[in-house]
């Protein structure tokens, strides 16, 4: 069933922003726009970047640098867990083949 797309109001640095998707979406995206408010209003209050474009780059910028840091500890973590999990395979499967051993 294919979704309909519902208009969401967001506010952004004071701006106002209508934005479609999906209504399963609406509570992340509002979530999302709201973290975007706090960071811009972050770095526009420390006084070292003026203009909103500016300000918007350096926000995107923190942004995707935290996304590419939680998708390398993801990764790790994710590596991690698939040695441990063959690893846990490994030992009950020769618990099973001898179980004399127990």
């Amino acid at each position: 069933m294919k979704k309909n797309p519902q208009p969401v109001s967001l506010t952004i640095m004071g701006k106002d922003y209508r934005i479609a998707c999906d209504p399963d979406e609406k509570d992340d995206l509002i979530h999302s726009a709201q973290e975007l408010d706090q960071k811009m209003r972050k770095i526009r209050d420390s006084g070292r970047v003026s203009g909103a474009d500016r300000i918007a780059v350096m926000a995107a910028l923190n942004l995707a640098h935290e996304l590419h840091v939680m998708r390398k500890q993801n990764a790790m973590l994710t590596q991690s867990l698939n040695e441990n999990l063959a690893n846990m395979r490994h030992k009950i499967e020769n618990v099973l083949e001898n179980p004399e051993i127990q």
